[in-house]
């Protein structure tokens, strides 16, 4: 891992659209921005804040999302992610996370991600089938 330091940031963006609507993924019943799909994009401006200074084979895997979801986002508008690195504990990446659509901010709150190597991570996690 190349230095991982506070400040550095990432975006992600995508249209509240077909799966993305809270009637598609079974998180209720309206046609609006699913709660699911915003953590997924905060997710989203995370690894990218952070993708440059992963070296081969390493990779980040989510560990905590604390967010509110403030404000409904109507089926067809943008909705933008921010997500910015506020702590570097060891392999431990906390962020602050926000996301906008095209008439304000909709969440926001703090999101922390861990370094592993891919490999080693997998077998382990593929050991519980034994």
């Amino acid at each position: 891992m190349l230095e991982i330091r506070t400040g550095i940031t990432g975006k992600a963006a995508e249209e509240a659209t077909g799966g993305k609507l809270a009637s598609a993924m079974g998180s209720g019943s309206l046609d609006v921005y699913a709660t699911p799909a915003m953590v997924a994009l905060m997710e989203n401006a995370a690894c990218a804040a952070i993708a440059e200074y992963l070296e081969e084979g390493e990779t980040t895997v989510g560990t905590e999302m604390n967010v509110k979801h403030i404000s409904a986002t109507p089926a067809g508008m943008k909705v933008t992610a921010e997500a910015e690195v506020t702590e570097v504990n060891g392999r431990e990446i906390v962020f602050t996370v926000k996301a906008c659509d095209e008439a304000g901010v909709i969440g926001k709150g703090t999101h922390k991600r861990f370094l592993v190597t891919a490999d080693r991570f997998m077998a382990k996690t593929n050991s519980k089938k034994a």
